[in-house]
């Protein structure tokens, strides 16, 4: 008799969490439009540039340079896994939903990674329905996700500098390598970067870069040349981390990992102060504002790169956030801004927007996503505009904010 109350307490409370879940906005809010824009998943490093950055040996990612990892495939079938019991509980779409023509639009930058994110997301949250993923010609360019300065001025370029610099609280781009002295000690240390065959043949003994200068040109990603080669080998430590949770079997603290992080992350940050994010996310701004006035679109999901996140989020004025359970704390592997279009019961139009992400440890343990043990979902909030008391926009002011990015472009732009 006790194992079979304490089971039925179990099932009890497998079900209250559904129901909590469900009950988030209850029937006072309904769902009625989705729009995502996705960081490609878990990928391998530029593999060729940092194989001489290390004697030591690097995990064998198996798949080419820069494409989607096995574990990557993995995870983002999981969150669209969860997506589709998230959805289906809203009531958003019917279990085995086979959407009509233009109800839903996959649409990837053309890079193998960004397009097998989107295929492995929709065959997670849409197993029947044979979504064709958008986009441009294989492994060529699209404008729309690339992170590059579309003007440039000597206004703008004076001004961008000053707030790229400012965002760092420094003076000079050469107070950066002082600014980061800790972080590119650690990475030495644990690449044993001065004995790797990188260093004999450059003749180099750390990854310090006194001459360090901002490049901010039109057409280009805002860059630190100097910071290029440490940034790699970040990059590539993170990626790997999350395959195997070592540097090369040695485990480092959570503080180390982060600090290995935010070498990276400073450079994800140059595009993402006020006025390069604007410059640099307009296109992309214009298709997802696109996206979300098309009556006829009821999901959208567009896959770019952190830098497309970051840009938009900056270009929206979204206030200063740092995210939980992750070493990467802007925008993770596999996150999503989500933003939702949600009908009220008094019939205004409200909208949420979050970034939905695996923390590391569920990477990492390839852990299946439900609505018992979901990924991550950070609120995000948009400067200078109100919530209600259950925490949403007016959807028109959101479009606003949308439409203000335009304006500001063009403001920009004459100088």
């Amino acid at each position: 008799m006790k194992k079979f109350f304490g089971a039925m307490l179990t099932v009890l409370l497998i079900l209250s969490a559904v129901t909590a879940h469900a009950a988030k906005f209850g029937d006072n809010y309904r769902l009625e439009k989705v729009l995502i824009l996705s960081r490609h998943n878990l990928r391998a490093p530029h593999i060729k540039e940092v194989q001489e950055l290390t004697n030591r040996k690097w995990f064998d990612w198996i798949v080419n340079s820069s494409e989607l990892s096995l574990r990557g495939g993995l995870s983002e079938t999981a969150l669209g896994e969860y997506f589709n019991r998230y959805l289906i509980d809203e009531g958003f779409m019917p279990t085995n939903y086979r959407p009509a023509e233009g109800e839903v639009r996959f649409y990837a930058n053309a890079h193998q990674r960004t397009i097998a994110t989107a295929q492995f997301f929709s065959s997670g949250m849409l197993p029947v329905a044979n979504v064709r993923i958008e986009h441009n010609e294989f492994e060529k360019r699209d404008p729309i996700f690339a992170a590059r300065l579309h003007f440039m001025n000597d206004k703008f370029r004076a001004d961008a500098e000053k707030e790229l610099l400012e965002s760092r609280g420094v003076n000079d781009s050469r107070e950066l390598n002082e600014k980061f002295s800790a972080n590119l000690e650690l990475l030495n240390k644990t690449l044993d970067f001065k004995n790797s065959p990188y260093a004999k043949k450059h003749n180099v003994k750390d990854f310090t870069a006194p001459d360090a200068k901002l490049l901010i040109e039109a057409n280009g990603q805002p860059a630190l040349p100097a910071f290029e080669t440490a940034v790699d080998a970040s990059n590539a430590l993170i990626l790997q981390y999350y395959e195997t949770g070592t540097a090369f079997g040695k485990k480092l603290s959570a503080k180390q990992w982060q600090e290995i992080s935010d070498v990276v992350g400073y450079l994800d940050r140059l595009v993402g102060t006020p006025k390069i994010s604007v410059n640099i996310a307009r296109p992309l701004i214009d298709v997802m504002a696109d996206e979300l006035h098309n009556d006829a679109r009821k999901f959208t999901f567009l896959c770019g790169h952190e830098t497309n996140i970051i840009s938009v989020l900056g270009a929206l004025r979204v206030e200063d956030y740092s995210l939980p359970d992750t070493v990467e704390p802007r925008a993770p592997i596999g996150s999503k801004l989500v933003i939702e279009k949600r009908r009220g019961a008094d019939g205004s139009a409200y909208a949420t927007l979050n970034l939905v992400y695996p923390s590391t440890k569920q990477l990492q343990n390839i852990e299946p996503l439900t609505l018992e043990n979901p990924p991550k979902i950070f609120p995000l909030r948009l400067k200078g505009l109100q919530v209600n008391a259950d925490g949403l926009y007016l959807f028109d002011d959101v479009m606003n904010r949308f439409a203000e990015v335009d304006a500001e472009y063009d403001a920009l732009n004459a100088g």
